[in-house]
């Protein structure tokens, strides 16, 4: 049995958030040794969780007795190290920031479409499938045949999308992202730039993982994931990647084998971008957060989550 479990979850509902609420959730995740980060905003909630399996269980029943939260659907991994550092309540303008103030992620989005239905969908013909996760994900794992947009941030999506409908404006869109946050607010966005038929994938590449057969997978690779397990495979298993300490790119079995991967300083993604003093800055934190480990100790600058999730 694993020690720990992590929760991923995220609505889209209007919530009043403000700062007693956010000091009420650190509280009660606190007391119940759950660390992670949750953000709040007007149109809901998102985030990941993880502790002791009865811990996040009480902080699930918290969250779903908030107005508008006790439909709150979460997916569960099991992790045999805590993933995270310190719980963080934010609170935020976006639970997922595209920049875009006027779509309706509450009441107009795209269709849903089950897991065990998704494969039917994304081979039709007609359909074209689009990878609303950012460039470094896409690049450890994504669904046969999607389309990469190769984005940095989420905010460039709106653009991104914008410039692809006047190339395919007829096309019918399946959208999917990691947990589903991300590619349910695409779909409130292409559904406000005029698009009528687009579907997402319910509970995102996770929840796909988690139930389809690996027999019948139509997915590549591994998923990219926001804690220290850095990703994930069939049967939400913990994947081969690992982290550049440098520049927190995700890094696969190959690049561990590149002679531009110097642990804690450099790897194939920044070597070319770092100087000689930054490099050997960050050779030196790697090294303080080798002893710290060795004490089982935490380092201050030991990067707990690679980055904030954001679906």
């Amino acid at each position: 049995m694993s020690r720990y479990l992590v929760a991923a979850l995220y609505k889209f509902a209007p919530l009043v958030p403000d700062a007693a609420l956010q000091a009420d959730l650190k509280t009660v995740c606190e007391r119940h040794a759950v660390f992670g980060t949750l953000l709040l905003a007007r149109e809901g909630i998102n985030g990941t969780i993880a502790g002791p399996a009865a811990g996040v269980q009480a902080v699930l029943v918290r969250l779903r007795a908030i107005p508008g939260l006790a439909e709150l659907e979460h997916k569960e991994s099991p992790a045999d190290e805590q993933p995270f550092l310190r719980m963080k309540v934010r609170l935020k303008r976006e639970i997922v920031t595209m920049g875009i103030t006027d779509i309706d992620p509450v009441g107009d989005v795209g269709t849903y479409v089950e897991a065990k239905d998704w494969n039917e969908l994304i081979t039709a013909p007609d359909v074209v499938t689009i990878d609303t996760r950012n460039d470094y994900e896409v690049r450890i794992g994504q669904f046969e045949g999607a389309i990469n947009p190769e984005t940095v941030s989420f905010r460039e999506f709106p653009d991104w999308f914008r410039q692809f409908r006047e190339t395919r404006p007829n096309a019918r869109i399946a959208m999917y992202c990691t947990g589903g946050i991300r590619c349910e607010k695409a779909t409130a966005f292409a559904r406000m730039e005029g698009v009528d038929e687009v579907f997402h994938l319910k509970g995102g590449i996770l929840k796909y993982l988690e139930t389809v057969p690996e027999a019948e997978s139509r997915w590549q690779g591994e998923c990219f994931v926001f804690d220290r397990r850095v990703a994930v495979r069939h049967g939400l298993e913990a994947g081969t990647h690992t982290l550049c300490h440098a520049c927190r790119e995700p890094l696969g079995p190959e690049d561990l084998r590149s002679p531009d991967y110097v642990p804690g300083a450099s790897c194939p993604h920044c070597v070319e971008i770092r100087t000689a003093d930054q490099r050997e800055r960050y050779a030196e934190r790697h090294r303080q957060e080798e002893l710290a480990r060795a004490r089982g100790e935490w380092h201050l600058g030991q990067p707990g989550a690679p980055r904030e999730a954001d679906g």
